[in-house]
């Protein structure tokens, strides 16, 4: 762990667990980024309402029912009827993140938007080491080819499973129980 990552008020790991891919932009709710901001999701979007020319839609977007849904089945969620939220989240992308921390101006927002953005730099390094390694693997497999004449159908299985195990993980969960149709 560095010196940065040592001094830090929310650890990187929670941060980036809070980050969602939606509409091919990496985003954090509103009720994530209030709790790590330490204000209440209520003002949060009030400062949001407030300030709407600080934040075009590739800073924030309102999520649709079905978006909803899909993250509500990722996690638990109180239901609207018990107190829950009555309105669809707020998205926010890395830069309506930094946006929203100098409309709070408090420290801690500063300081959580500081590491906020180191989360977001460190799945784009990710992303783009994964990338790589994708590009490396298909000239890989371009020159075997290219090369292989008797080995070809052995080759192909073992490409098969590299390529399989190099595709991310689908993120549905398999259902438990029993099937009775």
């Amino acid at each position: 762990m560095n010196n940065k990552e040592s001094e830090s008020i929310v650890p990187l790991e929670r941060i980036e667990g809070m980050i969602y891919f939606l509409r091919n932009k990496k985003v954090m709710l509103d009720e994530d980024l209030a709790k790590l901001y330490g204000v209440k999701t209520k003002r949060l979007n009030e400062q949001l309402r407030r300030n709407k020319d600080r934040f075009p839609e590739d800073f924030v977007f309102q999520l649709t029912d079905e978006e909803w849904n899909t993250l509500k089945s990722q996690f638990a969620t109180s239901s609207s009827d018990w107190g829950g939220r009555r309105k669809l989240p707020m998205a926010f992308t890395e830069h309506g993140v930094a946006m929203a921390a100098n409309l709070l101006k408090s420290k801690r927002a500063i300081k959580v938007s500081v590491e906020i953005v180191r989360a977001f730099i460190r799945m784009r390094q990710v992303l783009a080491s994964h990338k790589e390694i994708s590009k490396g693997l298909a000239e890989l497999k371009s020159f075997l080819l290219k090369h292989s004449n008797q080995t070809n159908r052995e080759f192909k299985r073992v490409w098969d499973v590299i390529e399989k195990l190099a595709k991310p993980m689908d993120k549905e969960r398999k259902k438990i129980g029993f099937d009775l149709n």
